[in-house]
């Protein structure tokens, strides 16, 4: 067994120096056949150049078309349909005249004595206590039947309240004998007549 493990031993140490001996003549060999020269770097390529704009595009402008003349429809308005009617015919009536007055052949007689429609009792306060005195002038009318239809003062006496009185009282008192025409028969007349108001003492 020594001896076995000697030989493999051996066998190991011979191997190895013969690889290495061989390895080392290969290698002197390959360097004294390696030929050094200088190796020149490649310059670095340019640097890239941007692209050149694009040229400018002249955009011309659309040319001016004017616009189309507005056209306006003529507006029609239809005039309204008057319609006329035939004028009514005038017709002028004449009234038919007025019958003639009557002609009066008596005027009104009194009753009485017109002294005496008034009195100095109708005096009215009024006018004593102001001491106003006057004559008061009036108109009546008097119907057919001889009563006195309205009062009218025709002058006044200067005192509202005498006149007042005067035409209160007299349509109530007065009466006549009324009026008659050529024919005897009654019709409308008037009389006038004027009172003198006196303070009584």
């Amino acid at each position: 067994m020594v001896a076995i493990a000697f030989v493999a031993i051996f066998h190991a140490l011979v191997g190895y120096a013969f690889i290495t001996g061989l390895a080392y003549n290969v290698v002197k060999k390959v360097a004294e056949d390696l030929k050094t020269f200088d190796v020149q770097e490649e310059p670095p390529p340019p640097p890239e150049q941007p692209p050149p704009p694009p040229p400018e595009m002249k955009v011309e402008p659309p040319p001016m078309v004017a616009p189309p003349p507005i056209v306006q429809a003529p507006v029609i308005v239809a005039a309204p349909v008057i319609q006329t009617q035939p004028a009514a015919p005038v017709i002028h009536v004449q009234a038919p005249p007025a019958p003639p007055r009557p002609s009066m052949a008596s005027g009104p007689q009194p009753r009485g004595k017109p002294q005496e429609w008034l009195s100095t009792d109708d005096y009215p306060s009024s006018a004593i206590r102001e001491g106003v005195q006057g004559v008061t002038g009036y108109r009546l009318g008097i119907g057919p039947d001889g009563k006195v239809t309205d009062c009218t003062i025709t002058s006044s006496s200067g005192s509202t309240a005498l006149d007042d009185q005067t035409c209160r009282l007299l349509p109530r008192r007065a009466r006549f004998k009324p009026a008659l025409d050529t024919a005897g028969n009654a019709i409308p007349s008037s009389y006038s007549g004027r009172t003198r108001w006196q303070i009584p003492e």
